[in-house]
């Protein structure tokens, strides 16, 4: 829920509208494992071009550490620190399916070249992994147990392992070996942003189950054909596994038909769709096992995580980038301020915000902070006020406005510019704090309490804008706190809020948002408006 993240990706439209014999989600998933064949490849064989970033050549090119942890990977829960496996793509060629809580495995790639089958093979095995899910021994909720505190993850593992013995450990082996996890919500038929994006978050109430969150790749695909992913966070920030989204949503499943090959030579369905846990069954209902009870107590735990939270999804139609740029400012600069004014109008005070800015320039580079309250930015938010003052006609008050809000747009961009050179505050205090050595005494400065107050992020933020991509999101990663991720296309901009539900923020604040966005275009307007000669 705190960690996490997840896209919401847009609709296929050369999906059939009314499938023979295969739900939409089983057409759509195979289609998004056919193109995540393909640029798993690219991976494994090193053709993946490298990214670069800048507007003159030669661009800077960013360190690809990230991607050994994409495809065959897994975090693994253990008391204290977890750890992370990273399996060999070259003999690993599976695929786990989740189905009604139970997982599946079966190859979709050929073994010796690593392209991927047809198609239509695809199709055919994910839906065996449908029908199979229709029947069969009934298992315990085994995805429940990953989405608890990690001690209790490392607890129910070991509980797993010393009941199920050998079995146990090929089983998980598989799961955890497997190329990325496919999870198809069959009982799920979203339509709204907010329902959908609730769904790819943590799969809700309903679908909780149909998940193992340890994967480092989590697709999503519902009934009617929506679709989705969830990111493992730890090893991976979001900027990779965009590239990635971006080359699996790019051809429709219109497209990938089109060229797929031809079907013959591969082995049939129900020679290659594997229960994974169908051997364990015995060893997790014996009477000597526990793992009933850890399922039990996940489940509740999560139910009331899930229960505890609100989401609201803000489609702000009102402008985007494309006017943003013609009033002369930096987009996600400009839309910063407006989350500052929104969330001071929400709480009455600024709340310590973090906006994350990569740093891959450098060798296993990940993220440094970009911290947005700035003297610039509350000059600017207490000038603008908890209220709308509607005072935009008195031409010395605007031009006060707009000239701070200038002065915090230059000086968020100003930070953020320093951020990516790795010029932050935050990264380089970490690991200062981390060369501390057992047995050592950290220097005074990191117990002193303005340091805590200053990591206390209340506005968790982050920047991702795509455009096959409807929505995205994660959790708050303080309790009174929220998680607010956000898009600025040219035309419009969304938002994503969430917050636990005891504080009911995540309408109001969608609602200050708009208002702020709104107030600020009407000063720009009104400034740049010729006068009446009338």
């Amino acid at each position: 829920m705190n960690v996490s993240y997840f896209f919401h990706f847009s609709d296929d439209g050369s999906l059939p509208q009314i499938p023979k014999d295969k739900s939409l989600g089983v057409l759509r998933g195979a289609s998004l494992l056919y193109s995540t064949a393909q640029f798993r490849q690219l991976v494994a064989s090193g053709n993946l071009p490298y990214e670069a970033i800048g507007r003159k050549e030669p661009k800077t090119p960013l360190c690809s550490a990230a991607y050994k942890y994409m495809f065959n990977a897994c975090r693994i829960p253990r008391k204290d620190e977890d750890t992370v496996r990273i399996y060999d793509p070259s003999l690993n060629s599976h695929v786990i399916v989740a189905v009604g809580g139970k997982f599946y495995s079966f190859d979709f790639v050929e073994k010796s070249s690593g392209e991927p089958l047809p198609l239509e093979v695809i199709e055919q095995r994910l839906q065996k992994c449908v029908d199979m899910s229709k029947s069969g021994p009934e298992l315990p909720m085994l995805g429940y147990l990953t989405s608890d505190d990690r001690d209790k993850c490392a607890e129910a593992r070991e509980e797993l392992l010393r009941i199920g013995g050998s079995k146990m450990e090929e089983a998980l082996k598989v799961l955890e070996s497997g190329a990325v996890l496919i999870c198809l919500d069959e009982n799920e038929s979203p339509i709204s942003k907010k329902q959908g994006s609730e769904i790819f978050w943590t799969g809700g109430l309903a679908s909780g189950n149909n998940r193992w969150f340890d994967k480092s790749i989590q697709l999503i695909c519902t009934n009617n054909g929506k679709a989705g992913m969830a990111g493992e966070h730890s090893m991976m920030d979001g900027m990779p596994v965009v590239g990635y989204c971006d080359y699996i949503t790019k051809k429709s499943y219109g497209e990938v038909a089109s060229h797929s090959n031809n079907t013959g030579g591969y082995e049939s369905a129900d020679e290659n769709v594997k229960d994974i846990f169908g051997d364990c069954v015995g060893d997790m209902t014996s009477p000597g096992s526990n793992v009933a009870s850890y399922v039990v107590e996940t489940k509740n735990n999560f139910d009331k995580l899930i229960s505890n939270h609100e989401m609201q999804v803000q489609s702000f139609q009102g402008y985007g980038s494309g006017a943003i740029k013609k009033m002369g400012y930096s987009p996600d600069a400009y839309v910063q301020m407006a989350m500052q004014l929104a969330t001071y109008r929400l709480w009455g005070e600024q709340g310590g915000t973090y906006e994350a800015t990569q740093v891959r320039p450098f060798l296993h580079g990940r993220t440094e902070t970009t911290r947005t309250v700035s003297p610039a930015s509350n000059a600017f938010i207490e000038t603008m006020g908890l209220r709308p003052k509607h005072d935009e006609m008195d031409v010395s008050k605007r031009t006060e406005k707009i000239e701070l809000l200038r002065e915090a747009v230059s000086s968020h961009v100003k930070y953020i510019g320093s951020a990516a050179k790795a010029m932050g505050v935050d990264r380089h205090l970490l690991g200062l704090a981390l060369s501390v050595k057992d047995g050592e005494t950290a220097p005074p400065l990191f117990s002193h309490p303005l340091l805590a107050r200053s990591k206390k992020w209340r506005v968790s933020t982050s920047h991702l804008t795509h455009p096959r991509f409807d929505n995205w999101g994660y959790g708050e990663v303080v309790s009174d706190g929220v998680g607010l991720a956000y898009s600025i296309h040219p035309s419009h901009c969304m938002f994503c809020v969430t917050a636990l539900k005891e504080h009911d923020w995540p309408e109001r604040l969608t609602h200050l948002l708009e208002e702020a966005l709104l107030e600020m275009q009407t000063l720009n307007d009104l400034d740049k408006a010729p006068s009446s000669k009338l």
